[in-house]
C-alpha cells in the first residue's frame, strides 16, 4: 500500500504542476454558474430576439423559468464538460510511455497493477471532484432562485451522469493501455460513447447501454422512472470494473 499510496501522490503532484486542476477547477464552477444563469436570462433573450423571429413568422409566448429550466441546462452542459475532461487526461500513461518514467518505478519493484489503478484513482478523484463543484453551485443557485423540488429524480438522474463519466474514464484508462497516442485514445472514448448512444436507437438495447442514463429530461419531468434504469446502472458498473481488470491484464503484458 505503501508503493501505491506514494505513486499516486506522484501523479497527483504532477496534474497539479500541468494546471490541469486549476483549469478544470475554473470550468466546473464557470459552468455551475453559467445553468442557472442561463436559465434566468432566457425569457430575457427571448424577448431581444422576438422582433426578429416574429418577421420570420415565429411568435414567442411568455416563457417560465424554474429549477427545472437550469437543471435542463446543468446536463445539457455536462457533456461538453465530459469532452474536455476525457482529451485533457487522454495523455495519462502516453506521457508516461513517451518519457520512459515508467521504466525506473517498475524497476524499483513497482507492481504494475498499482500504476493502473493510480491512474484510474486520479482520474476519479478529479472527475468526482469537478463534477460535486458544478452540481453544488448549480444546486444552491436553484435553492436561492426557485426550487429544487420540482425536478423529479434529480439524485438519481445526477448519480447517473457521475457513473457515465466514470464508464469513460475506464475506457479511456483501457485505450492507453493499449494505444501509444493521446488521439487514439480519445477517438476510443468516443467511439464507445457514440456506439452506446447508437445502440439506444434499437428497443431490444436502450435500456442496457450506458447513455440511457443521460436520458435527463425524461427523468426529471417523470416521464422515465429510477427504476427503468437499474439495469443500465449494472452493465454500466459492470463494464467499468471489466475495464479496469482489462487494463492492468494488457498493462501487465506490454512492453515499457
Amino acid at each position: 500500500m505503501k508503493q501505491l499510496t506514494a505513486f499516486i501522490k506522484k501523479d497527483f503532484l504532477e496534474q497539479l504542476r500541468t494546471g490541469k486542476m486549476m483549469i478544470l477547477g475554473i470550468l466546473f464552477c464557470l459552468f455551475g454558474i453559467l445553468n442557472p444563469a442561463t436559465a434566468k436570462m432566457m425569457p430575457w433573450l427571448l424577448e431581444i430576439m422576438s422582433e426578429q423571429l416574429a418577421e420570420s413568422g415565429m411568435n414567442i409566448t411568455e416563457m417560465k423559468v424554474d429549477a427545472l429550466t437550469s437543471w435542463t441546462q446543468f446536463f445539457k452542459n455536462m457533456p461538453l464538460l465530459l469532452i474536455v475532461f476525457i482529451v485533457m487526461f487522454s495523455a495519462i500513461l502516453i506521457t508516461e510511455y513517451q518519457k520512459g518514467t515508467l521504466i525506473n518505478v517498475i524497476t524499483k519493484g513497482l507492481k504494475r497493477w498499482k500504476i493502473v489503478i493510480s491512474k484510474m484513482l486520479i482520474m476519479t478523484a478529479f472527475w468526482t471532484l469537478g463534477y460535486l463543484i458544478t452540481f453544488g453551485i448549480t444546486y444552491g443557485y436553484n435553492v436561492y432562485l426557485w426550487d429544487n423540488s420540482i425536478a423529479q429524480n434529480l439524485l438519481f438522474t445526477v448519480l447517473g451522469y457521475y457513473l457515465v463519466g466514470l464508464w469513460l474514464i475506464s475506457v479511456v484508462l483501457l485505450a492507453s493501455t493499449a494505444s501509444k497516442s493521446a488521439s487514439a485514445v480519445t477517438l476510443t472514448a468516443g467511439a464507445a460513447y457514440v456506439l452506446s448512444h447508437l445502440l439506444s436507437f434499437f428497443p431490444s438495447f436502450k435500456e442496457y447501454v450506458p447513455t440511457f442514463l443521460m436520458s435527463s429530461s425524461e427523468l426529471l419531468a417523470g416521464t422515465i422512472r429510477s427504476e427503468q434504469c437499474l439495469a443500465a446502472v449494472g452493465i454500466t458498473t459492470f463494464m467499468i470494473i471489466s475495464n479496469i481488470v482489462l487494463s492492468v491484464a494488457i498493462f501487465n503484458k506490454r512492453a515499457i
